[in-house]
C-alpha cells in the first residue's frame, strides 16, 4: 500500500472553499477572518490532519516554537538528563526534538558544529548540547547551552556539577571505612568533569596523608569493558585492593560484575563507589554507594536557561554548577583485618 501524501495548505483551502491566504491567517492567528470562516478551516484542518511544516512556519515567523537537544548517544546519562528536560518544557510553549547521533559521530571533535548548523535556523529556535567534546561559539542567532561540555565552562552557558567535591566525597568516604588500598577506576581523559574526578580522588588520598599508588589508577574510559578488563587486571594481582571508586556508575557496576566472576563479594572482600546514581545503581546486587550529581535536574536547569536566552531574559547567571552528595548504599562496608 503507497504511503499517504502529506496534507497541504492548498488541500486546506480547497476543502474548506478559501484562499490559502486566509488559511494562513487562521494558522496564525491573525486578524481579517471571520468567526464562521475560522471555524470552518479549523474544522477542515482537524478533519485533514494538517500539520504546518516546521521549515516554512520558521521561514513565515522566524520562529519554530522547538528546542532541540543534541546527543552523542542515547545512553543512561543522557536518557536521566532528557527526562529533566522534559519536565522544564512544560508550560513554556515549545516542543522538544531530541537528536541522537547513534554513537556514530565519525570525527568524535566535529559532531556537534555539523548537527548544530544542520539543525539551527529553520528546525529549532536553540539547542541544549549534552557534553560536547570542542569549545564551541555556537551559532549566530541560536541560543545554545552546553552540558557537562569535555573542556569546561567556555563561551557557551553551561551547566555542570561539582565533580571535584563529588571525587572527594567517594573517596572520604572510603577512607572513613578504613580503606587504605583504594584503586580508581577513571573516566574519560578528554572529559574535563571525569578529570575533576580523579583530582578529588588524589586530593582526598593526599589529605588523609595516603599516599597515590599509581598502579590503582587503571582506565575506565566510562566504558563497561575497558573497566572491567583493567578491574580484573587489579584483582588478580598481588596486594589487590580493598576499595574501589569508579568514575560512574556503569563502570561501577562493571567492576562488581568483574568481582564476582573472580569469587570475591562485594562488598565483604571489596567495597566500589560508583558516581552519577543512575537507576540502575539502586538496581545492581548490591545496591551501590554512589555519588549523586542532579543530572535530571541539570537537564531542567539547561532547559530553563536556554528558553530565557531564546526569549531574550537576560539571565542572573550563565555557568550554572550544581552540588554533588554521596548516596551510600550496600557496595561499602568498614574494611575488616
Amino acid at each position: 500500500m503507497p504511503p499517504r501524501s502529506r496534507v497541504t495548505i492548498k488541500d486546506v483551502a480547497a476543502q474548506a472553499g478559501v484562499s490559502v491566504a486566509t488559511v494562513s491567517k487562521v494558522l496564525n492567528n491573525r486578524y481579517g477572518v471571520s468567526a464562521d470562516t475560522f471555524a470552518r478551516v479549523t474544522a477542515v484542518i482537524k478533519d485533514l490532519g494538517y500539520e504546518a511544516s516546521l521549515v516554512a512556519q520558521s521561514l513565515r515567523n522566524h520562529r519554530t516554537n522547538v528546542i532541540g537537544i543534541l546527543v552523542a548517544d542515547i545512553e543512561p546519562f543522557s536518557t536521566e538528563l532528557l527526562k529533566g528536560a522534559a519536565d522544564a518544557i512544560r508550560g513554556t510553549g515549545f516542543e522538544l526534538v531530541v537528536y541522537s547521533a547513534g554513537g556514530r559521530t565519525g570525527d568524535p571533535h566535529g559532531w556537534e558544529q555539523r548537527y548544530l548548523t544542520r539543525l539551527s535556523g529553520t528546525l529549532v529556535d536553540g539547542a541544549v548540547l549534552v557534553t560536547p567534546a570542542v569549545d564551541l561559539e555556537g551559532i549566530p542567532g541560536t541560543p545554545v547551552v552546553a552540558v557537562d561540555p569535555h573542556t569546561g565552562r567556555a563561551a557557551l552557558p553551561t551547566v555542570d556539577s561539582d565533580n571535584l567535591h563529588g571525587g572527594r566525597l567517594a573517596t572520604e568516604h572510603l577512607l572513613a571505612l578504613g580503606h587504605r588500598r583504594i584503586a580508581m577506576l577513571t573516566g574519560r581523559e578528554d572529559l574535563k568533569s571525569a578529570q575533576q574526578r580523579e583530582t578529588g580522588y588524589r586530593g582526598a588520598l593526599a589529605s588523609a596523608g595516603v599516599p597515590v599508588d599509581e598502579d590503582l589508577v587503571r582506565r575506565g574510559d566510562y566504558d563497561p569493558d575497558v573497566a572491567a578488563a583493567s578491574a580484573r587486571a587489579l584483582l588478580t594481582g598481588p596486594d589487590r585492593p580493598t576499595a574501589i571508586f569508579a568514575a560512574n556508575d556503569t563502570t561501577a557496576i562493571a567492576a562488581i560484575e568483574a568481582a564476582l566472576d573472580l569469587g570475591l563479594r562485594v562488598p565483604e572482600d571489596l567495597s566500589v563507589v560508583g558516581f552519577d546514581n543512575i537507576p540502575e545503581s539502586a538496581l545492581c546486587t548490591p545496591p551501590i554507594t554512589t555519588v549523586q550529581q542532579p543530572i535530571r535536574e541539570m537537564g531542567h536547569r539547561a532547559l530553563e536557561l536556554l528558553v530565557r536566552l531564546i526569549n531574550g531574559d537576560e539571565p542572573a547567571d550563565t555557568h550554572i554548577t550544581l552540588g554533588t552528595e554521596l548516596v551510600v548504599r550496600q557496595s561499602t562496608r568498614p574494611l575488616t583485618s
